[in-house]
């Protein structure tokens, strides 16, 4: 299995680690604090997120700015 491509510059995937651990943590709380039917769909939703985040940020690979064809201008290779 080949690992994707980089496309996400070294600030973003610092900040993308650090909200995603701060979201998926405040999400297990919350979880754990028991709260109605919505509030735990929501809270399991602030989960996920995280993770998504954390794990972008971690591989340094954005799926959707793969699909976009978006490249930061720092990650572009002069021509």
């Amino acid at each position: 299995m080949r690992r994707p491509a980089i496309n996400i510059t070294p600030p973003e995937r610092a900040g993308r680690i650090f909200i995603g651990l701060l979201a998926a943590i405040a999400g297990v709380a919350l979880l754990a604090a028991g709260a109605g039917t919505l509030a735990a769909i929501l809270e399991l939703a602030l989960v996920l997120a995280g993770l998504d985040l954390l794990i972008t940020g971690l591989l340094g690979h954005c799926p959707l700015y793969a699909k976009l064809g978006h490249i930061p201008h720092s990650l572009r290779r002069q021509s």
